[in-house]
């Protein structure tokens, strides 16, 4: 017995591609509502960031945001205030934007579910992602302008931002359940 070789249609192709641009768009712009502070601009990225990698999953996540960070390298204004890449991954904020795809990543692996604790994981999960990114750039901006100075620019102005979109990424995502496919 033969078995039939089936090849995907080209929605099958599709998708996955289309979804991902989508991603980059989103990044993108979220990239340019900025609030302009010195040395780092306080952007809506974190919280598209940790949205890719909660509705598409570990892998298709980090991956569009590594796709953004490329298209950026390559000299695309995606970044905030229109910088290259390589600008930007020279200066202050190097160290979230480096940190963004390990963030994406795992975001994809916080609870699903509608339950109440889910949500409450969540955003646990999200605030702590938020750690993780204050911290990379924390890091990289110590080394720029020493310890204290990075958390005063770096850090500190950041703190209530990231409450606020953690909150929101946990409300979005309890708002648009997921449908099952």
């Amino acid at each position: 017995m033969k078995l039939a070789q089936t090849r995907p249609n080209i929605q099958t192709l599709l998708r996955p591609l289309l979804i991902g641009l989508a991603g980059v768009a989103a990044l993108s712009a979220s990239s340019h509502i900025s609030v302009p502070m010195y040395p780092v601009p306080m952007t809506m990225q974190t919280l598209v960031v940790l949205m890719l990698g909660a509705l598409m999953g570990p892998r298709a996540g980090a991956a569009t945001v590594l796709a953004w960070l490329a298209l950026s390298v390559t000299g695309a204004p995606v970044l905030s205030g229109g910088k290259p890449g390589l600008v930007a991954l020279a200066g202050p904020t190097a160290g979230y934007l480096i940190s963004f795809p390990l963030v994406a990543f795992a975001a994809g692996y916080l609870p699903k579910g509608d339950q109440l604790g889910a949500h409450g994981a969540r955003l646990a999960g999200f605030l702590a992602l938020h750690g993780v990114i204050l911290f990379a750039g924390w890091s990289w901006l110590s080394a720029l302008t020493g310890p204290e100075i990075a958390f005063a620019t770096g850090v500190a102005p950041f703190l209530l931002g990231a409450l606020i979109k953690s909150g929101l990424a946990t409300a979005l995502l309890a708002a648009f359940p997921r449908r099952s496919a």
